[in-house]
């Protein structure tokens, strides 16, 4: 058994990062500022995509979305019913209703068949995630929403490095968002970023962003001179700071490299994991689908002498850390309570969120590293 415990979802953070966040604090400029401007111009070049905004979460970025596209109160949004709770709260707090469409057996993410199903007079927007790093049905959605006139955001929190035949998520959605949470592909500690193509947006987004005022800090107070603003609307504290930014620019330039790391470690978990009672997360068969390898999620087979639950305990006994992506937002007593949602409305998100947990999948993970959550796994169906 390891001697430490092995924290799931443990980012790596390089020197650089370390010398970059100094030089931050020895500028005297912390908060919004030039890095954070450095930070959404070369994402947005990473992504193909003119415009970004960094923002303080993927939380925030949702509802900014959500807010820029005209959704409020008394509207629907169609989100997948297995996702993070953020996804359909920043519906919440947008003023609009989450309809919950269940998933595909194949990919685990939103099924467009179920989205299309779902669809009412009330619709106004589809929030597909891109679930593990796994790139939704996107040709198919997009068809969907062009049908019936919806916007379609994109909820990227997983899928920084995700590809759908061959380009960026970003090309395919009206507002994509991502997340730099600390557990993400690209960490900035906290932290998100909205991308569109419509400037028009991306300028709305930057004021709703910053209380809604119409000169950031940078621009107030920065050698330039100062500035003054106006407050178009009451806004949000939703803004990246240039601490965050320090972090985030090192760990773009570090994602595809981190991302080859992640695909070994995937690939010997698959080798390994392969003849015991587990459904093997998805692997894309299309070679224009590309896979960010976010989260490594097995799912506890039917007829396994264990369950889901079972199992991470006994891997928590042997130090290794684990987590569960997710339950099924429906079985969360508010979603049930306040939208009447029941047990059996969803039985694909309800059976994967009931049978799936995650292991360590990280490039700072070491070969011994591996080696022991292979080892912890495997020993508990000897």
């Amino acid at each position: 058994m390891r001697s430490d415990f092995l924290v799931y979802g443990s980012p790596q953070i390089g020197q650089e990062e370390i010398d970059e966040v100094l030089d931050t604090i020895h500028s005297g400029w912390l908060g919004t500022g030039p890095k954070t401007q450095r930070f959404e111009k070369e994402f947005a070049t990473y992504q193909g995509i003119e415009n970004a905004v960094a923002v303080s979460s993927c939380t925030a970025a949702i509802h900014l979305a959500l807010l820029a596209a005209g959704v409020g109160k008394g509207d629907e949004v169609i989100i997948p019913a297995l996702t993070f709770c953020a996804t359909a709260n920043a519906v919440i707090h947008a003023g609009a209703r989450p309809v919950f469409a269940d998933i595909r057996e194949e990919d685990l993410t939103i099924d467009p068949f179920d989205v299309e199903r779902k669809i009412s007079s009330k619709t106004r927007a589809v929030i597909p995630v891109h679930l593990y790093g796994y790139p939704a049905d996107m040709a198919s959605l997009r068809s969907i929403a062009s049908k019936h006139n919806l916007h379609l955001i994109q909820d990227a929190a997983h899928a920084a490095e995700s590809e759908y035949r061959g380009k960026k998520m970003a090309t395919y959605g009206d507002i994509t968002t991502y997340s730099f949470y600390i557990t993400k592909n690209l960490t900035t500690v906290e932290g998100g970023m909205v991308v569109t193509s419509n400037r028009e947006w991306a300028d709305k987004i930057k004021v709703f962003a910053l209380h809604g005022m119409s000169q950031d800090a940078w621009s107030r107070y920065s050698d330039r001179g100062y500035k003054h603003y106006q407050v178009s609307m009451p806004g949000y504290k939703y803004n990246m700071t240039d601490i965050q930014a320090s972090f985030g620019l090192h760990q773009l330039n570090r994602l595809e490299t981190s991302l080859l790391r992640r695909d070994e470690i995937w690939n010997r978990y698959d080798e390994a994991f392969c003849t015991l009672p587990f459904i093997l997360p998805p692997s894309p068969s299309d070679s224009t689908i590309r896979h960010a390898k976010h989260i490594y999620a097995l799912r506890v087979a039917n007829g396994a002498s264990i369950s889901r639950d079972e199992c991470m305990e006994r891997l928590y006994s042997q130090n290794i850390g684990s987590a569960v992506h997710y339950t099924s937002l429906h079985l969360h007593p508010y979603y049930t309570d306040e939208f009447g949602y029941r047990k059996g409305d969803f039985p694909v998100a309800e059976n994967v969120g009931e049978t799936t947990f995650s292991l360590p999948l990280s490039a700072k993970l070491t070969d011994s590293d591996v080696n022991d959550v292979i080892q912890a796994v495997c020993g508990i169906f000897k």
